[in-house]
């Protein structure tokens, strides 16, 4: 399935700004291309909530919503696929899953990772963390704009084409490296959810990055 990885928007109720994410994503949606809900926290009713308010918003504006690791929750409240990490249930079971039409995602941020990455099970890799962020316990090191580039490079050795987006402390000022650096989209969290108006915010940040895009079109 062809999926658009401009601007990915990472729901979580721990990073909200004190807003609801249906809220949020109302806010959003003119310049969000793809939405995940992410709750490492909550309980499965809770997810279930969250995922149903928020594809009530999102559905009638044909923006998928896919669901942080639990493949239970995506199958129960409908959504459109699920984001998996590499300690997650796999690619190929939750292709079983959720059939043909699901987007299936998955987080690489090594070269080993690249290279044994499932591309014909999957949609899209998010590669990253690309800068620090404090919106996800993570104890790696960034990979930083180079980390980026080669990752993103071994991906499309083996597939010219694969989509693939940068997660990780990018934000209006940073957008257009990792486009330059082969990002076909960012994933982002705080810089919307934390910013005092979240659809400003997400407007300059998909500005950002379609100027790159076409920059790099342009380019090429």
């Amino acid at each position: 399935m062809n999926v658009d990885l401009r601007l990915y928007a990472l729901a979580d109720p721990a990073v909200s700004g004190g807003r609801s994410l249906a809220d949020l994503a109302r806010r959003i949606a003119g310049s969000a291309t793809l939405v995940q809900l992410r709750d490492k926290h909550g309980s499965t009713r809770a997810m279930l909530a969250e995922a149903r308010a928020l594809i009530g918003v999102l559905a009638p504006l044909d923006i998928p919503l896919l669901i942080n690791d639990r493949v239970d929750v995506a199958l129960a409240a409908e959504a459109d696929g699920v984001h998996i990490g590499q300690d997650d249930m796999s690619a190929a079971d939750a292709r079983l899953l959720l059939g043909k039409t699901a987007i299936i995602g998955l987080s690489v941020k090594t070269l080993q990772q690249a290279r044994e990455a499932p591309l014909d099970l999957l949609d899209y890799v998010a590669i990253g963390g690309v800068y620090g962020t404090t919106s996800k316990d993570n104890t790696s090191a960034p990979i930083g704009i180079d980390g980026l580039r080669a990752i993103a490079a071994a991906i499309r050795a083996r597939e010219p084409k694969f989509p693939v987006c940068a997660i990780a402390g990018i934000n209006a000022a940073n957008a257009s490296d990792v486009i330059n650096a082969g990002a076909d989209g960012i994933a982002v969290i705080s810089a919307l959810s934390m910013a005092p108006d979240p659809g400003l915010a997400a407007r300059t940040l998909r500005n950002a990055v379609d100027v790159a895009l076409e920059q790099r079109k342009r380019a090429s």
